[in-house]
């Protein structure tokens, strides 16, 4: 059972617009860097596609 100092801590328990400010800054720091991933339309196709098919997996 969680402590009640414990329940105001770390990245999930932060306000959504928080955890997207913060999830953006990552984002921006990975192009700038190079080492962001960037999907062609191809690929994301595919990734759409075998997210879909996992989420219906069991209907």
């Amino acid at each position: 059972m969680a402590n009640d100092k414990d329940d105001n801590r770390g990245f999930a328990s932060m306000d959504k617009e928080k955890q997207r400010e913060i999830a953006s800054k990552g984002g921006k720091a990975a192009h700038e860097k190079g080492s962001a991933h960037e999907f062609d339309s191809e690929e994301a196709s595919k990734a759409g596609k075998k997210g879909g098919q996992n989420s219906h997996r069991n209907d």
